[in-house]
């Protein structure tokens, strides 16, 4: 009897375990599991725990609802100018629905790849071997816009596309890489020729302004010296103009001297005998230097010209006691 209840113990252990592991789900986060009952579609469990009835339902389809990454294998596409290239890139889809991604179809991975290669075909084959190159953007857009409105059935979203490699024949490869050398080398000289312009400007530049430079110190020299010459004559004649104004005095000095000595006991004698003397070592002078001599009629008469002299210098007292002095002269 115990042996019969211990074996209906561990028969119905073994059918709650059962039970257990297949109708209650713990669904992962971003996943989705699709329920069907006795083979109809009757709801999607998200993220969570659920109990399914047994015998009666089962999960058909379990997708997660990450992003995900398929990658687009390389294949043989013509351009427009007849060039073969093998083009190869990745695609980006997310599931949205999954009921339409369980029924929509069989497998949407394969659609979306095969949608995106026969896109691609298409595209490449509008442009010319330079311009892939240069459109990658074009390719992406027009290609995820193509696979989107596919898979809109599917509930599958296409997020983005991308172009990993272009890659055209080795003997189209030569050929760009000489063009792409030429066209270096083209820029090359074209710098190096705009450098030498440059330099050639900069040297005129440079040139121009050192004759500025030089004209300039030239003109500035030539006013430093013509304004010292100036000041050169201004002080010349400043000091012509003292040195009149010191003779002029210094000789109204020695006439008021000679005047006032002339005036004084003697002086007329003094003067006479200085007449004579002057008289006499001019005439020596005369006689030393001409080849001809011219001898007055009365050289001897030394009288008659000492009372010549005198006669003068009456005269000219008389005529400084009759006029009142200068005032300059006073000083």
């Amino acid at each position: 009897m115990s042996t019969a209840v211990g074996l209906i113990l561990i028969g119905l252990a073994i059918f709650l375990i059962f039970l257990f592991v297949n109708y209650i789900r713990v669904v992962p986060q971003n996943e989705a599991y699709v329920v069907e009952r006795l083979g109809r579609y009757v709801g999607t469990l998200l993220s969570g725990f659920h109990i399914l009835i047994p015998f009666f339902d089962r999960v058909a389809y379990r997708h997660t609802l990450k992003e995900q990454v398929i990658d687009v294998a390389p294949q043989i596409c013509i351009t427009r100018d007849n060039i073969s290239v093998e083009v190869d890139g990745v695609l980006y889809i997310t599931v949205m629905d999954p009921q339409k991604a369980s029924y929509g179809i069989s497998n949407y991975h394969i659609a979306a790849i095969q949608i995106a290669q026969t896109t691609m075909r298409s595209v490449i084959g509008k442009l010319e071997l330079d311009k892939t190159f240069e459109e990658r953007e074009t390719i992406n857009s027009e290609i995820v816009n193509a696979v989107d409105k596919a898979s809109a059935p599917w509930g599958v979203k296409v997020n983005r596309y991308e172009v990993k490699n272009i890659t055209p024949p080795q003997s189209i490869k030569d050929a760009m890489e000489k063009q792409m050398r030429a066209e270096r080398e083209k820029r090359a000289l074209i710098a190096e020729s705009e450098g030498q312009k440059q330099a050639m400007i900069n040297r005129a530049e440079g040139d121009k302004q050192a004759k500025i430079n030089i004209a300039e110190g030239e003109r500035q020299k030539l006013i430093n010296i013509s304004e010292g010459e100036m000041q050169k004559r201004i002080n010349e004649a400043l000091g012509r103009a003292q040195e009149i104004k010191l003779v002029a005095d210094a000789t109204n000095i020695a006439l008021r001297a000679v005047g006032e000595a002339i005036m004084s006991r003697g002086g007329q004698d003094a003067v006479s005998l200085r007449i004579v003397e002057n008289y006499l070592v001019e005439f020596g002078k005369l006689a030393k230097t001409g080849n001809s001599l011219i001898i007055p009629a009365n050289v001897v008469d030394l009288a008659s010209i000492v009372a010549v002299g005198k006669e003068v210098l009456k005269s000219g007292r008389d005529n400084v006691a009759e006029v009142s002095p200068t005032p300059g002269l006073d000083k």
